[in-house]
């Protein structure tokens, strides 16, 4: 029960979160605050799952999970992201939603990977010889 509050929590400030960069004012047919979001959504999971490799024996699985499951997949936006862009789609902008598509695969998973790169940097253990 504990780890479903955790996971409850962090999903309750993560879709708040998203919410609120929602209302950011911009107006274009391009969704560039999703865009935003699924990066930067993609950068906090990677460094997340790779401290949480590194550090297994030192962090709180309940972190972990509030973290990860929860904030993370609060403010991700992928389902968004799909209705977006089948709404290119729809609207025959067909370049913009492949465009968005292919850029979104694409940030996210560079963010996932310099996640992991900069928890190595900041958490792996270094050696001493």
């Amino acid at each position: 029960m504990l780890n479903a509050l955790c996971v409850g929590a962090g999903g309750f400030i993560g879709a708040v979160l998203r919410y609120l960069l929602g209302l950011l004012p911009y107006h274009d047919d391009f969704p560039l605050i999703t865009f935003a979001i699924n990066f930067v959504g993609a950068l906090a999971i990677g460094i997340v799952a790779e401290v949480a490799v590194l550090k297994v024996d030192q962090v709180n699985s309940g972190l972990t999970l509030f973290l990860k499951t929860g904030l993370c997949g609060g403010f991700t936006t992928f389902s968004t992201f799909s209705l977006e862009t089948l709404v290119l789609i729809d609207k025959g902008r067909y370049l913009m939603a492949a465009g968005y598509a292919f850029g979104s695969l694409a940030a996210c998973l560079t963010g996932v990977v310099l996640g992991r790169l900069i928890a190595r940097a900041l958490f792996a253990p270094t050696s001493t010889v």
